[in-house]
């Protein structure tokens, strides 16, 4: 599960450890961090959880984290790839450098991941594979080309590999959430805030409503939860989904 220590991937490794799954988590922590969270994520539920480094930038490094979680594990059933990073501006003033660096992480890790995974899973007859995209994986917002291409780019290649495997008994889907409830969101809320003078409620309620009509966020655990179910049994009809969590900003 990559970017797992904190955030979205975090709450999926405890709701997914706390269902009786061995773990290997991933994160942009140091490893003496990232083994004390997996020796803690192994106390709290019982199972084996260990942290594997790596940049996702680096092919190589998501190819070792693939079979490190293999052999650690001892099989492969489910693959989370939850790591992003973001820059904004406009096209015309946006660096080639960014728009790489945004590409590489967000899509061409996950394929990399994937391509990786695979083998192991057919090899099983079962594999769960999610996504966490995004609604500008189905939807532009201004000044984030790069993220809006690598977003749409991964519900595409959920929708091949969801394709490609329907025999095979696994399943490739994409959850595409709008505004989500975590530390980095109330960082920007706090600056809008101090920016235009406001409190920090309104500051929250301004941003939500940019634009989704529903004033709340999604909650971490909410994905947390439909990543779990995802991973079920439940859902093995269920492939090569794009399923929005976005307080209704597509219906609009």
């Amino acid at each position: 599960m990559t970017g797992s220590t904190s955030g979205i991937g975090l709450a999926c490794a405890q709701t997914l450890a706390a269902k009786g799954a061995n773990l290997v988590i991933h994160g942009l922590v140091s490893d003496e961090e990232g083994k004390r969270l997996a020796t803690q994520l192994a106390a709290t539920f019982k199972v084996d959880c260990f942290f594997v480094a790596g940049n996702l930038a680096d092919e190589d490094a998501v190819i070792k984290l693939i079979h490190e979680a293999q052999t650690l594990l001892g099989r492969l059933d489910i693959l989370v790839n939850n790591a992003g990073i973001q820059f904004t501006a406009r096209v015309e003033n946006f660096p080639l450098d960014r728009w790489r660096q945004i590409l590489e992480v967000n899509l061409t890790a996950c394929f990399t991941a994937i391509k990786a995974a695979l083998p192991f899973m057919q090899a099983e007859k079962f594999g769960r594979i999610i996504n966490i995209a995004s609604v500008h994986g189905l939807v532009a917002s201004k000044e984030k080309s790069a993220y809006v291409a690598a977003k749409h780019g991964l519900v595409g290649l959920t929708k091949v590999v969801a394709l490609e495997n329907a025999e095979q008994g696994i399943t490739c889907n994409a959850i595409c959430p709008g505004w989500v409830d975590t530390a980095i969101v109330a960082k920007q809320i706090e600056a809008k805030a101090k920016m235009q003078g406001i409190t920090e409620v309104q500051a929250r309620r301004d941003l939500v409503a940019e634009k989704q009509p529903m004033s709340h966020m999604t909650s971490v655990q909410a994905i947390a939860d439909l990543v779990a179910f995802l991973a079920s049994d439940s859902a093995v009809t269920m492939t090569g989904s794009a399923i929005p969590m976005d307080g209704g900003w597509l219906a609009q």
